[in-house]
């Protein structure tokens, strides 16, 4: 499986990249205003640069086309979740940048998009391990 664990870090170091740039470089305006609300086209949008990154991570080390949209619709679902709880939590308690609970709902969505990141790559490690 020496091949296999090459191409599990090339993964998660691609998907780390992704969530870098889509969190931290590429957000607009419109993606981080009024995040509370459920219908936020920016939340929409941000997820699908998510979600876009990750297509171009599993095409990249030779995943099928349809197991990259079954994957990538469900993160782009938990992504869009994760980021509206946030918005939602951070809100209600009026919570910003200045506040430790702001960092502490910022760590958990964090954290929560991570296992999302583990739940993708076990789910195509196990497409690389032979049956039987």
């Amino acid at each position: 499986m020496g091949e296999s664990w090459g191409a599990l870090f090339v993964l998660l170091c691609l998907l780390q990249t992704k969530h870098m740039f889509a969190d931290y470089f590429l957000q607009t305006r419109m993606m981080l205003d009024n995040r509370a609300r459920y219908l936020h086209l920016g939340r929409f949008l941000h997820a699908g640069v998510h979600a876009a990154g990750s297509v171009f991570a599993f095409l990249l080390v030779g995943a099928s086309v349809g197991f990259i949209l079954i994957v990538v619709v469900a993160e782009w679902v938990a992504h869009f979740h994760i980021d509206w709880w946030k918005g939602r939590y951070t809100a209600a308690q009026k919570l910003t940048p200045a506040d430790a609970r702001f960092w502490q709902a910022t760590g958990v969505d964090q954290a929560l998009h991570q296992f999302t990141y583990i739940a993708m790559i076990w789910v195509w490690a196990m497409q690389l391990v032979p049956a039987g």
